[in-house]
């Protein structure tokens, strides 16, 4: 199941969450001053304007570091336990780093006024911190629910949508397998072969059923071994090898192998892509690789494509991407040259 994309709600790189951060400091310390005295003292509150911006700042980096790797449970009652944990982990972490910071900040500003800080924070822990904790505890227990709330509905709607496209990939991984063209030509081979190479018929039915079969398992996961999903390419690739013999060749070097994962079926979908659009012959055979490179299994085969494209409904690639973006939070990677067409998948750990 997908991350949450916290980036959506915690971007501080962009400029509009430090203005928005900037006028709820300022209406906080407004309703402060209106309660307390009006307006008429407000240059008493602006180093309380200050430490609120602040304190927001590091609120909004602590959220996006506790809520980054939080991942929808299999049912709704899972992932709401998990987010009331982060809500109360948040809560804890959140009031400690107040404290700090506000000692760090009065220390500061009496020495900058040239008052006695010490004595300043030992007033403070005595006479003021009761006072203190009861505010922070309860602008702690809004802010903390408000960000649990936002990030829990982000959530629902990507489950949703994650659950639309997996359906779309499962109808199109199985019309893939099932479609009329690759069943007539996967038969034509073993009508062929049994008369001939009846050992060879036979290893060609089995890796054909192990291909069946990875998929009708594998099709509803999110990710799987890459080991596992390698050995599925060699399966799927070795029916190819049987019927063209030498006009397509694939290297696969991808050390390391068993410390990733990846979404099943995803190298199928590239490797499909790149026999559906490319001619093959002996004298110039379709050659593709497969490497692992910056946490990404790299797909790249030279470009020689056919004088007449076949007729394609472009999902394949599409649906591809969009199902890295949801589970993984990055980007499915296709660049093409004069020569060469390239697709980076993002592994998982």
């Amino acid at each position: 199941m997908e991350k949450i994309d916290t980036e959506n709600v915690f971007n501080q790189r962009k400029i509009a969450t430090h203005i928005v951060v900037l006028l709820l400091s300022l209406v906080m310390i407004c309703i402060v001053m209106f309660i307390n005295s009006g307006f008429k003292q407000w240059y008493n509150y602006i180093d309380g304007f200050i430490l609120s911006v602040i304190q927001l700042e590091f609120f909004l980096f602590l959220a996006y570091i506790i809520f980054k790797n939080v991942r929808p449970g299999k049912t709704r009652k899972e992932f709401t336990k998990i987010i009331l944990l982060r809500f109360l982990l948040f809560l804890f972490y959140s009031c400690i780093s107040a404290f700090i910071i506000f000692i760090v900040f009065l220390f500061i500003v009496q020495l900058l006024i040239g008052g006695a800080p010490v004595k300043e924070v030992s007033n403070f822990l005595s006479y003021g911190f009761g006072y203190w904790f009861k505010t922070i505890i309860a602008g702690q227990l809004f802010g903390a629910f408000l960000f649990s709330v936002i990030l829990w509905q982000d959530a629902l709607k990507r489950e949703q949508k994650l659950r639309e496209q997996n359906l779309i990939f499962q109808n199109e991984t199985l019309k893939n397998q099932v479609n009329p063209h690759f069943l007539f030509n996967s038969l034509n081979t073993i009508s062929a072969l049994i008369a001939t190479q009846p050992d060879v018929a036979e290893m060609f039915i089995n890796k054909l059923s192990s291909i069946y079969r990875y998929v009708l398992e594998n099709n509803q996961k999110d990710k799987v071994p890459l080991l596992t999903e390698l050995a599925f390419i060699n399966d799927y690739f070795g029916l190819h090898r049987i019927r063209d013999e030498d006009k397509i060749q694939l290297v696969i070097n991808t050390p390391n192998a068993e410390n990733f994962k990846i979404l099943p079926v995803s190298l199928q979908i590239i490797l499909e892509n790149a026999i559906k659009h490319n001619m093959a012959t002996r004298q110039n055979p379709l050659r593709i690789s497969i490497f692992i490179e910056d946490k990404h299994v790299i797909v790249k085969n030279n470009l020689q494509k056919m004088a007449v494209q076949l007729k394609s409904t472009k999902i394949g690639l599409k649906n591809l991407a969009e199902r890295v973006r949801l589970i993984t939070g990055k980007m499915l990677i296709i660049e093409e040259t004069n020569t060469e067409f390239i697709v980076k998948v993002p592994l998982l750990s």
